[in-house]
C-alpha cells in the first residue's frame, strides 16, 4: 500500500458542461484535491473534448491545482497554452513527439510533468524516461470516453512502477484514470497509486463530499 497522501482529482469530463463553473465550485467545496482536465483531439484518441479556453475557464472557479491530461498527438506544441493555468501537464508515451523535450518543457513552465501509458502499451515504453517525469499516469480504461469499466490487469503496471521507483531511486506520483470508484480506488491504492482520477463517481454522486472522502480513505 502506498504511504503517500491520496489525492482525489475529479475529472470535469463527467460534469454538466452547461454549468461548468458551478460544477467545479461544487467539487472544490466537496473536498477535491485537484481538478482533472481531459483534453482530447480526436486523433490520438477517438473523441474530442475541449481545449485551452475551457481549462482557463475552469481555473476561474477553483483555487485547486489543475491536472491537465493531454490525449493529443502533438502535446509539445500545446504545452505553452495550457501551462498558463495548469499545475501539472501529462502527455502520452504513444503520441508522436520528442517525449524528453516535452517533459522538460513542462517542467521549465513550472508545472509537474506527467507521462501516461494506455492499456495496450507495455510499461517498458516509459522506462527510458524515469527521472524525467513527476507523475506516471496508468490508464485503467482505454482513453477517449468516460464511464468505461476499470481494467484490473493494469494494477500490474502500477505495482511494477512502484518497484522501479524504489529500485532506481527516482521519485514520482502514480496516478490512475478510468473506472475509479470506491472499490477500484481501494484496489489502486493497494497496488501503489496515490492519485485517483474520478469522474462519474464524483460528479454523479448524490453526495460528492462523501464520495471524495470514501475514495481518499479506501
Amino acid at each position: 500500500m502506498s504511504s503517500r497522501k491520496t489525492i482525489v482529482a475529479p475529472s470535469i469530463l463527467a460534469c454538466d458542461f452547461s454549468k461548468l463553473g458551478a460544477e467545479v465550485e461544487r467539487v472544490t467545496s466537496a473536498g477535491a484535491d485537484w481538478i482533472h482536465c481531459d483534453v482530447m483531439d480526436g486523433h490520438l484518441v477517438d473523441n474530442i473534448s475541449f481545449g485551452p479556453a475551457i481549462v482557463e475557464a475552469t481555473s476561474r472557479h477553483t483555487n485547486l491545482p489543475l491536472d491537465v491530461h493531454l490525449m493529443i498527438e502533438r502535446p509539445d506544441i500545446y504545452v505553452p497554452r495550457f501551462a498558463k493555468v495548469a499545475s501539472s501537464i501529462t502527455c502520452h508515451v504513444e503520441a508522436p513527439h520528442d517525449i524528453s523535450k516535452t517533459l522538460q518543457a513542462i517542467r521549465d513552465a513550472n508545472c509537474l510533468a506527467g507521462l501516461a501509458v494506455s492499456p495496450p502499451t507495455p510499461l517498458e515504453m516509459i522506462r527510458p524516461y524515469l527521472g524525467r517525469f513527476d507523475i506516471l499516469l496508468v490508464m485503467t480504461v482505454n482513453p477517449g470516453f468516460g464511464g468505461q469499466p476499470f481494467i484490473p490487469e493494469m494494477m500490474e503496471k502500477v505495482s511494477t512502477a512502484v518497484e522501479w521507483r524504489d529500485r532506481e531511486g527516482v521519485d514520482f506520483h502514480i496516478e490512475v484514470d478510468g473506472g475509479i470508484n470506491v472499490s477500484t480506488a481501494e484496489t489502486s491504492i493497494a497496488a501503489g497509486a496515490n492519485i485517483l482520477v474520478a469522474g462519474t463517481s464524483v460528479f454523479k454522486a448524490s453526495d460528492a463530499g462523501a464520495e471524495i472522502a470514501d475514495l481518499r480513505f479506501s
